[in-house]
């Protein structure tokens, strides 16, 4: 396909955002380039030379944004509320169609300082951008709904960082989305009580985003359409053993794309009080609890529009949240085994079987489901009742693929993560990394 280039952002009006520059960087040395997510808004033709000027220098690309733009938001962090918060270390690079016909963002992160920075320096280290590769890349491979790391540029400059050893090395990122829109950008509107930038933005994001007609009510239309994207999100993140580690309102985007990783971790084990962040001593988004924040965000989102609704309408598309998760759940399940439920098929059972007995046996949850992919269990007595159920279910995936003949699954813990960044650090060899990020995708295709 062509690139299409974009600017429906503009329509908005620049009470949504602040036109900045990009840092001027020592260095641009590219270090990752997705040529397989550029071809989906027609960039793979790009030399390295052009990659860089775009996403290393921001050379706009015509037609699209003629500065770049960071976006202004609020959000709720660790559940207490920050009105002082934006786009600190990013900023809305581009705007194009994607090969879905959908609206998409070039949004960055170490691009340098914006009005939001507050303290920071509104940088990104090279270890911070690798960890989003193998972020982003994991997940995709495993069915999440997720955002694309694009491109990573090293910069030439030496950060101090107080939780890793510094100095260290530097990165500007570019990630490819649906909408950089979160729900902080609702409670903005909603703390201002600007009415009227809140109809456009409900607007904006039904029309660009979700391509639906905003109906009678558009804020309820919105909430309808928001609620099933999380409860897939959360859902996909169980089946996927991921903790994202900062489930904060201003970390959700309206599409319902996981994005903006920090501190995540894949658990080993199905364990639900497992978290990812140090400084999340309360367990708030522990893996076990990321439904319920995710759910706790989605009712804030709910709360801003009643700026422009009636309550009792929004309570009641509230309520179908559960629901909304449990399909979410079974169907998240089913793809990850390879399995469709016949007549005689009971998934909440298995459901509820599988996670009893991957507490107790402690089986790590990738071999769990590579031993059990195509409708099969595990051997021992202590997997017999998933074995009886599984029973009823039919395989719609087969083990034909050279993927399923390894002597174990392709996971992503944090061990390994710490071996492909020292790896560089220490001898700036990349082949690790490049070896990872192809295995994952040949267990994606595998999964498919």
């Amino acid at each position: 396909m062509d690139f299409s280039p974009q600017q429906a952002i503009l329509t908005l009006g620049d009470a949504f955002y602040d036109p900045v520059a990009p840092a001027d960087f020592p260095q641009t040395i590219l270090r990752f380039r997705n040529d397989r997510a550029a071809a989906t808004v027609g960039l793979e033709g790009l030399s390295d030379e052009q990659w860089i000027a775009h996403f290393g220098r921001f050379q706009p690309f015509e037609g699209s944004l003629p500065r770049p733009l960071a976006l202004r938001y609020h959000g709720h962090q660790f559940r207490v509320y920050n009105p002082d918060i934006g786009d600190g270390r990013g900023f809305l690079f581009a705007q194009m169609t994607g090969e879905d016909g959908r609206l998409m963002d070039f949004g960055t992160k170490g691009s340098g300082q914006t009005p939001w920075s507050r303290f920071g320096d509104g940088r990104l280290t090279l270890k911070g951008g690798v960890r989003e590769i193998l972020a982003t890349e994991m997940l995709q491979a495993l069915g999440v709904n997720t955002s694309k790391t694009f491109s990573l540029i090293e910069t030439g400059e030496a950060l101090h960082r107080g939780d890793e050893p510094s100095p260290t090395r530097s990165a500007v990122m570019v990630r490819l989305s649906h909408s950089h829109v979160r729900i902080g950008t609702f409670q903005r509107l909603a703390y201002l009580k600007d009415t009227e930038s809140m109809q456009a933005l409900v607007d904006y994001v039904l029309r660009n985003l979700y391509t639906v007609d905003p109906g009678e009510n558009p804020a309820l239309t919105l909430l309808q359409n928001f609620i099933p994207r999380c409860a897939e999100l959360a859902a996909s993140y169980m089946i996927a053993g991921f903790v994202h580690g900062v489930l904060n309102t201003d970390n959700i985007n309206l599409t319902g794309e996981s994005f903006d990783y920090g501190p995540w971790r894949f658990t080993p084990e199905w364990e639900p009080g497992f978290t990812a962040a140090y400084f999340d001593q309360q367990g708030l988004y522990a893996f076990g609890r990321q439904p319920e924040a995710i759910f706790w965000n989605v009712m804030q989102l709910a709360g801003t529009l009643r700026l422009l609704s009636d309550e009792a309408p929004l309570i009641a598309a509230l309520d179908t949240f559960p629901d909304a998760y449990e399909a979410a759940l079974t169907a998240a399940m089913m793809r990850r085994l390879g399995i469709a439920a016949t007549p005689l098929a009971n998934p909440a059972a298995l459901i509820l079987a599988i996670d009893s007995t991957l507490r107790e046996t402690r089986l790590p949850i990738d071999r769990f489901f590579f031993d059990s992919f195509g409708g099969r269990a595990p051997d021992g007595a202590a997997f017999d009742e998933i074995r009886a159920l599984i029973a009823d279910f039919v395989p719609v995936r087969t083990r034909d693929h050279p993927y399923w003949s390894d002597a174990g699954p392709c996971s992503m813990h944090i061990e390994e993560v710490e071996a492909i960044w020292s790896a560089i650090d220490e001898r700036d060899d990349w082949g690790p990394l490049h070896a990872k990020v192809a295995a994952i995708r040949r267990m994606g295709t595998a999964l498919a």
